[in-house]
């Protein structure tokens, strides 16, 4: 259920997103405490960003989850994705912004339901 969304500035081709999937999932279900298998990671790349009045590499991300969020889990989470930004996409972690939503199950929806 959590879903991590990111988009970066930076193009995608020639890098290996699948490693960037795998470890932006594993991070997101063991630091909310959640099943890898209910885990999404969305990477959008080449997305025009401009961040403090220039187009340098530069992210954001948004991460929903119902429950498992708190300022410690959240400071957590911000720290692990920004060093696979950082590590796997030179994107300095002061140049990415991650936003937090936790909601409730019924704002959730899910296998053609909610949860």
């Amino acid at each position: 259920m959590p879903c991590l969304n990111l988009n970066t500035n930076v193009s995608l081709d020639g890098v290996d997103t699948s490693s960037i999937l795998a470890e932006a999932t594993s991070s997101v279900a063991n630091i909310i405490g959640k099943p890898a298998a209910y885990v999404m990671i969305v990477l959008k790349g080449s997305v025009p960003i401009a961040f403090g009045g220039n187009e340098q590499p530069a992210a954001y991300g948004e991460l929903v989850s119902i429950g498992g969020l708190n300022p410690s889990v959240n400071k957590e989470l911000s720290a692990a994705i920004a060093s696979i930004l950082e590590t796997k996409l030179s994107v300095p972690k002061s140049r990415f912004f991650l936003k937090f939503y936790d909601t409730k199950g019924s704002n959730f929806g899910w296998n053609g339901s909610t949860f």
